[in-house]
């Protein structure tokens, strides 16, 4: 049996695509911004407060991490990611409240921290970031699904159909890739690096074309 579990604040359409493709036996909890849900049948939809968390993400964050207590090397869980997902899924680390990870985040959002400053004191934060829902998930398989809220890598105003691993760090020197960019490139090389058979970034396009967005390859010299 398959579990979905994943946090999609701009639309809730990807675990409905899921659904809809997936044959066989399949459970799991998604969580939304309110007024984003979609039907589902098999796929439990949980609506809650995006950027500044409430109690209804940490709620179902509690319950995601629940789910995955428990499974084996048979198990599948497919994670479904969005941009800004991270903020849905609040689950304060022990001895920390909800109220502080409110406080804190209204804070950074206030003093104009950038998204990879915003990511470093959320998973220090959190009983379920940082890789600590994979951790609760082992021995599990785990199938990773993200979705951008950019289209790819865009260089000279056109979106790149690859970029090798060893050139990710020229880009972002150049200053053509930065901030949230640099970080899922840097994502996609780890990916590749612990064994991932692929990665690429795009927006919702690469549910209906796959082979749509930016794929991360392999250097030139290993592909050779």
């Amino acid at each position: 049996e398959a579990l979905a579990l994943g946090a999609l604040p701009f639309d809730a359409a990807m675990a409905k695509a899921v659904e809809d493709h997936w044959d066989g036996p399949l459970s799991g909890l998604v969580v939304t911004r309110y007024g984003h849900a979609v039907p589902c049948k098999r796929i439990e939809i949980v609506e809650a407060a995006h950027p500044v968390p409430d109690e209804s993400g940490r709620d179902a964050a509690r319950r995601v991490l629940q789910m995955v207590q428990g499974l084996d090397a048979n198990d599948l869980v497919l994670a479904l990611i969005s941009g800004g997902g991270s903020a849905l899924l609040s689950l304060p680390a022990p001895g920390i409240t909800l109220k502080d990870k409110q406080s804190i985040n209204a804070a950074l959002l206030n003093c104009g921290a950038t998204i990879n400053e915003f990511n470093c004191v959320r998973k220090h934060l959190s009983a379920i970031k940082g890789g600590r829902l994979a951790a609760a998930a082992h021995p599990a398989r785990i199938v990773t699904l993200v979705i951008s809220d950019v289209p790819g890598v865009r260089v000279g105003g056109a979106v790149q159909p690859s970029i090798a691993v060893d050139e990710i760090e020229e880009l972002v020197g150049r200053g053509v890739a930065t901030e949230g960019m640099a970080a899922k490139l840097r994502a996609g090389a780890r990916a590749l690096e612990a064994g991932a058979r692929a990665a690429r970034i795009g927006d919702l396009q690469l549910l209906a074309h796959p082979v749509a967005g930016t794929a991360i390859v392999a250097p030139a010299m290993q592909r050779a």
